[in-house]
């Protein structure tokens, strides 16, 4: 979440989430705890960030799964919450009027074509370490991994904590 708002384009408070469906099955379900969680930290802790969620094309059991979850999301949280069924051409329309199809990917009614490139998507999501670590105020040259130490320092912790030599 703290990615996403610092990616905002300057004067936007909001995003839209489009939620993917595709491949989902029961051995794959998100118990309802863990939705409750979720909705409880989006609503409790990031009042009016969303602007529209779009759940895509999701199964039948999610609908029941949806009926109990619903009631632990605010009216106005509720409202924003949209499903998008790709063989309904009033949901497909629907999907058209919330995302512009250039950028929207083909596999979602759009026509961007995206590829997936390992080495890229992780240029870019240590630039996003970087970016959150300054915005924290902490110095970019340590990062998550050292939980703030120096290298020197995790390197002398490990050494302290080596069994002796033998």
């Amino acid at each position: 979440m703290e990615n996403a708002i610092l990616n905002l384009p300057e004067g936007q408070e909001q995003m839209s989430w489009l939620i993917d469906f595709n491949g989902w099955s029961l051995n794959t379900n998100v118990p309802i705890k863990t939705a409750r969680d979720i909705i409880y930290i989006l609503q409790n802790h990031y009042p009016e960030r969303l602007a529209i969620v779009v759940l895509y094309s999701p199964p039948r059991i999610f609908e029941a799964f949806w009926k109990v979850v619903k009631y632990f999301v605010d009216k106005k949280t509720n409202e924003k919450i949209r499903f998008i069924y790709p063989n309904n051409k009033d949901s497909v329309e629907l999907m058209k009027k919330f995302f512009d199809a250039e950028n929207l990917p083909s596999e979602f009614g759009g026509k961007a074509t995206l590829k997936y490139d390992h080495e890229e998507f992780s240029r870019l999501m240590t630039q996003e370490d970087i970016k959150t670590t300054k915005f924290w105020g902490f110095d970019s040259s340590t990062s998550h991994d050292t939980n703030g130490y120096s290298k020197d320092q995790v390197v002398a912790k490990t050494l302290s904590l080596a069994p002796p030599a033998t």
